[in-house]
Formats: structure tokens, C-alpha cells, sequence
């Protein structure tokens, strides 16, 4: 009975949109394989409770030649609904997730993202997501088959698609529900961060409360600093990169170097800030050749140490690096710097999935090896220029041959210079509007995480936008009435950890930990201010630490130094 009344709410409630199609509503009872087709996908979860779809899809999306990565029908989206005896009230939307984004939500035959289904299924609450617009392919979604930014494809990606999302998932839950929801929020990581901070400057209405972790605030930056980080192999190392044996026989020398809290190593360093590790003056690491200790195989000769640093210092305009004694490169301030680069003990080579997942080693080892690069995909939509990418980047002016292979530290500060010019063709993609004041004028609430040891986007670009809201909002105390950062040691991306120790176990917060604290802080005002988080291993090394609103963080007073009870604020 629901089913066909959740049919004719969907088509009514969209009748008059003429941008609007209806694709599909079906239901899942508990159990069921969250597919559209016959033969489940592998990894597919079943349905914890009765859920509804409803898939919808958003023009007016790029048209073209069907075979051209650009061609789209519109913006897909996904909404799951509980039956009306299991709705708590509540919408909790999802971000996208990955560099790019992208999905099956418009596809009539097949469910896009997961995890909407399962917020939904386990909170009872109404929860979507969306492919922003384009499919999951690589770089070349964002080039018109001309050589030119796919504009409206980028409205969707900046910005539109979450907007749209909001205003469809409420429209349908208030038709069929009878009620429009008590409280909405939106819940997104990486890209989905960066969505979650444009709803705020763009979209201050369509949320009640936002949590945006870990996000591409600064987007073209972000990106373009992958890039460079390949670089520095081309031009310091002659294209041949340092093995994960190399790898990890620095950045773990850098833990053992900082990580020692009231005389015990923790395996992470807890304050970043203080450690100033140079491979080039270990004798440990360095090859007996360059006069080092290490005989192993696995050591490193000083002019792989020294590229080390720069991975750790970041985007120069010349590839220079300072003496990590001097500046090493965590502070917020740039200085010569044109972006950030990852802190020291992170694995720069995403250890923990790397190790783990034996399909994601091959992708990596097959990306090197023909030349593919996200960065370089994105370097290419900047200069307009599809040979930059990889060759895995096709279109009709050209398709990739990885000519971002001989690019000089000079063409990368250009590429810089001509990332900012193109920023409007891009639709603002970098979402780093300081201004929330519509925001925290309708009462918004926003929480942000970003771990220290983050593999993919440096935590010093959280720190730098908070920074800039403080300054532009009239100073912390406004700022944290409404917007709090907690800062997480050894916290990595997407992953329990980002450290290259593979025995660590920092704590971490829990899946649904910080949502629940924003929607203590919404509904009944209950601000949060220390939080303690648990490693995620439940090992005799498990360690409680307290995480702090940003700028404070926790230091140790003495006891345990893995009990967060030994730990206050500064």
C-alpha cells in the first residue's frame, strides 16, 4: 500500500518541474541485496529494515555524443525512505565521496551509493545522495568535447547538485510523511566536506546542522598539489619512485623520532606541530654509500631523503625545501610556499588500504605505470589540454599522453597562477568562502574533524579556513558559538589511520560519534567541547585521548599517557 502511495507522491510532488524525471520507486524488504539487478555486486549490503528508493534525475545535465565522458542526463539522486511507522522525523543526507565524485544515481538499473540506504535503514531517518551531476570516471566528466570546461557540469559539481538534493529530499518527505522533517542535516567527508562548507556559504537554509570532515575546501590547490608531489620524483629522482619499503623506513623513523609521550612511544606522534625529522641527517636511513649506517636494501640515498622533505614541505615554485630545523612545513602559514604538503609519519603511499586491499595496489601500480594521474586529469582541464593527462583521459580534441611528465617546478607555479584564473569557469570549486554569517544567522550548527595524518589532504587547509572565518566573523568566541574543528592525532583519511606505522592504534572517532554530538548541539542545544575518542582496535594498546575545539589542544599533565584522563587543553 505505502509503495504505491509513495508513487503518486513522487509524481505529483514533481509534476510541474519540468527538470525532474521520476526514474524509478521500488522498496527493499529487511534483508534484501541493495541491487537493481538479478546478480548482486560484490561487497553489496542487505537492507538492515523495510526501506523505500526513489531515484530521481535533475536536468538539464551536458548532452553530447554518447560516448563523450561529458554527456549527462542530469544530476542523479538517490532518496531512501523508512515506512511511515519508522520515520524518526529527522533528514540526515549524505556527501559524495572521492576526488571527482560521480556514481549510478541516474541510472534507472542500478543503486548508486550505499550508505544513504543504511543511515536510513538503521536511524530511521530519510536520507539521499547524489552522483553530482556526472558519472564516476575519470578527470575527463569536466572537458565539453570542444577542449572547454563542461560548464554546467561544474555548477553541478561545485555546488547545485547538494542544493538540489536538499530541496527534492524534503518536497518528497514532506508529501509522503504529511509533515515536512523536524530537523535536516547533512553528513559528508573529502568531497562530500567540501559540499557540506558550500551549503553553508551558498545554501544557509537548506540545513539545520552540517558536519563536514576532512574537506577539498581549497579544491584546484589541493589537486594540483598531488601533482606536484609526482613531480618531484620526475625531476629529482629521474621518474623511479622510492618503494613502499623506502617509504615506510622514513616516515616510520619520523614517528619513532616524535612520538614518545611521558617516556612511552605511542606509534604516532601526537603533537605534529613540534617535530622537525630530516631523513637527510639520519644515518639510520641513509645508505652506507651517501654515509649512512643502513646497508638493507631498503635505505635511501640523500637525494631521495631530500624528496622526502619536499613531499613533507610542499608546493615551492622553484622545488626547493627549506632545513626542516628552520620552517618543516606543519604551521598554517605558507610563507614561500604555494600549498601544503602531508606531515611527517603520514604513509605516502596510503599504507593502510594499500596493505590491505590488494585490488587498490594494483590500480596504483597500474595508474604509474601508464601514466594516469587524477592530478594530472584535473592539470589538463586548468590548461584546456587533454594531452597533459594520462591516456586513460579521452576526448575529441585529443585524448592523454601524460605530458605532465615534463613539466618544470616553473610550469607547475604557472599551473598554480592559471588554477586561480580559471576558478569562475570551474563554478567556484574551491569552496573557501570565509563569510557563514547567513549560516549561523539562521541558527546552523557545523562540525568539522581532519586527522593529522590525513594521506590526501593536508590538515593545515582546515586549520587555514578556520582561521580565515575567525578573522572575518569578528574573533573565536562567535565563531565557536556555531562552528567547532576538532583537529585528530594520527587520524588519516577515509581510513582508522594515516600513519605509516602498521601497528598503530590511534583513537579515532566512531562512525556516528560527532553526529551525534551536532544533533545534541541542534536539538537540545548541548554545545560539545572535549570529546574523547577510543582507538578503533580493541587491543592492550588501546588508547582514550580527549580531542579539543580547534585552536586548543590536548596536552599531557602526567599518569598514563594512553588514558585521556592524563591529558587537559592549552
Amino acid at each position: 500500500m505505502e509503495i504505491a502511495e509513495l508513487q503518486d507522491c513522487a509524481e505529483r510532488v514533481f509534476a510541474d518541474d519540468d527538470q525532474t524525471t521520476v526514474l524509478l520507486v521500488t522498496a527493499f524488504k529487511t534483508g534484501d541485496p541493495l541491487v537493481l539487478t538479478e546478480e548482486p555486486a560484490a561487497y553489496t549490503p542487505s537492507a538492515p529494515s523495510d526501506l523505500f528508493l526513489v531515484k530521481l534525475v535533475v536536468g538539464p545535465g551536458n548532452p553530447g555524443p554518447a560516448d563523450a565522458p561529458s554527456t549527462s542526463p542530469g544530476i542523479g539522486i538517490e532518496i531512501w525512505l523508512p515506512p511511515k511507522s519508522a520515520w524518526n522525523g529527522r533528514l540526515h543526507n549524505i556527501g559524495g565521496l572521492g576526488g571527482n565524485d560521480g556514481g549510478a544515481h541516474s541510472l534507472p538499473s542500478q543503486v548508486g551509493w550505499f550508505y544513504a540506504a543504511l543511515v536510513a535503514g538503521h536511524e530511521g531517518a530519510v536520507s539521499a545522495s547524489t552522483d553530482s551531476g556526472h558519472t564516476p570516471t575519470n578527470g575527463a566528466w569536466g572537458m565539453s568535447p570542444d577542449g572547454t570546461p563542461a560548464t554546467q557540469l561544474w555548477i553541478d559539481f561545485a555546488h547545485r547538485a547538494m542544493h538540489e538534493m536538499a530541496v527534492k529530499t524534503k518536497a518528497l518527505a514532506t508529501a509522503f510523511y504529511g509533515a515536512p522533517p523536524r530537523y535536516c542535516y547533512y553528513e559528508g567527508s573529502s568531497t562530500g566536506g567540501r559540499h557540506g562548507y558550500r551549503l553553508a556559504q551558498q545554501y544557509p537554509e537548506d540545513y539545520d546542522g552540517i558536519i563536514a570532515n576532512l574537506p577539498t575546501v581549497d579544491f584546484t590547490r589541493w589537486y594540483l598539489a598531488h601533482l606536484y608531489r609526482e613531480l618531484v620524483i620526475e625531476r629529482d629522482l629521474g621518474g623511479v619512485p622510492l618503494t613502499e619499503e623506502q617509504l615506510d623506513l622514513v616516515s616510520n623513523a619520523a614517528i619513532r623520532s616524535g612520538d614518545v609521550v611521558g617516556g612511552e612511544h605511542l606509534g604516532y606522534i601526537l603533537d605534529n606541530e613540534a617535530s622537525r625529522y630530516d631523513p637527510t641527517r639520519d644515518p639510520d636511513v641513509l645508505c652506507t654509500s651517501d654515509g649512512g649506517n643502513n646497508s638493507s636494501q631498503h635505505c635511501v640515498t640523500k637525494a631521495q631523503a631530500e624528496a622526502v622533505n619536499k613531499l613533507w614541505y610542499g608546493v615551492t615554485s622553484d622545488g626547493s625545501v627549506p632545513n626542516p630545523e628552520v620552517d618543516a612545513g606543519v604551521g598554517v602559514t605558507l610563507n614561500d610556499r604555494l600549498w601544503y604538503g602531508l606531515t611527517r609519519g603520514t604513509s605516502l603511499y596510503v599504507a593502510y588500504f594499500t596493505k590491505r586491499d590488494p585490488r587498490m595496489r594494483e590500480i596504483l601500480r597500474a595508474n604509474k605505470d601508464s601514466g594516469d594521474s587524477p592530478s594530472a586529469d584535473f592539470a589538463a582541464l586548468v590548461l584546456q589540454d587533454p594531452t597533459i593527462a594520462g591516456p586513460s583521459f579521452l576526448n575529441a580534441t585529443g585524448n592523454g599522453q601524460s605530458r605532465w611528465r615534463g613539466m618544470s617546478y616553473a610550469d607547475m607555479a604557472e599551473l598554480y597562477k592559471r588554477g586561480a584564473d580559471m576558478e569562475s569557469a570551474f563554478a567556484g570549486i574551491s569552496s573557501d568562502n570565509p563569510d557563514l554569517s547567513a549560516f549561523q544567522a539562521r541558527g546552523g550548527k557545523l562540525l568539522s574533524w581532519h586527522g593529522w595524518n590525513d594521506e590526501s589532504i593536508p590538515v593545515q587547509t582546515s586549520m587555514r579556513y578556520y582561521d580565515r572565518v575567525v578573522e572575518a566573523m569578528g574573533g573565536l568566541q562567535p565563531v565557536q558559538s556555531f562552528y567547532k574543528l576538532y583537529l585528530v592525532p594520527g587520524g588519516g583519511h577515509m581510513s582508522p589511520h594515516g600513519t605509516s606505522n602498521e601497528s598503530a592504534n590511534p583513537p579515532i572517532l566512531t562512525p556516528s560519534q560527532l553526529y551525534e554530538h551536532l544533533v545534541d548541539w541542534v536539538e537540545h542545544g548541548i554545545e560539545p567541547e572535549r570529546i574523547e575518542v577510543t582507538s578503533p582496535a580493541p587491543t592492550p594498546d588501546s588508547i582514550t585521548h580527549p580531542i579539543y575545539p580547534y585552536p586548543r589542544k590536548a596536552v599531557y599533565v602526567g599518569g598514563d599517557p594512553r588514558i585521556a584522563a592524563s591529558y587537559t587543553s592549552s
